[in-house]
């Protein structure tokens, strides 16, 4: 079925978006079967979880940490995560780039903007956001690029909200890309991703439409 699901989703978004297997709380042979099926980026919003899955799983994997991120855990990840997606403040970027100098690499980052109107939603303002991009600090980083941003919607069913919460970040993005050599707008998930993509997301992050609703009881 898994591999049914992603083969669905493939024939669907446009070549030029990247999908993101959420595999979060899923047992490795579920990660495997999509692995088997052609998928290789795969997102995790625990740290502990993805290091223990890095370990086991064919190493071409590409590992996306997509959950809210606490620096104390970033040097559980550095030596191998290829892009973090929620990076909320600079002191967690300046934590990033520590770690990933001591194993010698670069990891791509992405600004979590806070588009949504719940207040539950970790997330910079676009005024903060625009701070951390022309900050002198930032500038001095080299062992991590910020290469995008990153956003959630509203968790409504009002799917005009979402749209515009989804055009607000790719107007910003538009703003900024050439100036800061941005790339990756990754917006959507199972519930709103069509929404996502057609205002302009070129990642999406998709989990129950791949691997089928979640058991939060393992």
């Amino acid at each position: 079925m898994i591999a049914q699901n992603l083969q669905k989703i493939y024939d669907e978004i446009p070549a030029d978006v990247t999908l993101v297997a959420v595999s979060k709380t899923r047992p490795v042979g579920d990660v495997l079967k999509a692995y088997e099926a052609g998928q290789r980026i795969f997102g995790e919003n625990k740290v502990q979880e993805m290091a223990a899955k890095y370990e086991e799983l064919p190493k071409d994997i590409e590992w996306h940490m997509i959950g809210h991120l606490q620096r104390n855990k970033v040097k559980y990840m550095a030596h191998f995560v290829n892009m973090i997606h929620g990076v909320d403040s600079l002191k967690t970027l300046k934590e990033i780039d520590k770690q990933a100098s001591k194993h010698n690499r670069k990891i791509n980052c992405l600004l979590q903007v806070k588009i949504a109107k719940e207040d539950t939603k970790f997330g910079l303002t676009f005024q903060e956001t625009e701070n951390i991009l022309n900050s002198v600090e930032l500038k001095k980083m080299t062992n991590l690029k910020v290469i995008g941003f990153m956003g959630m919607a509203t968790f409504t069913e009002n799917e005009s909200q979402i749209q515009e919460e989804f055009a607000s970040l790719k107007t910003f993005f538009d703003v900024h890309k050439n100036q800061h050599e941005l790339q990756v707008l990754s917006m959507g998930m199972s519930g709103d991703y069509d929404l996502a993509i057609k205002q302009g997301s070129n990642m999406i992050r998709l989990g129950s439409s791949i691997f089928g609703s979640r058991n939060y009881n393992t």
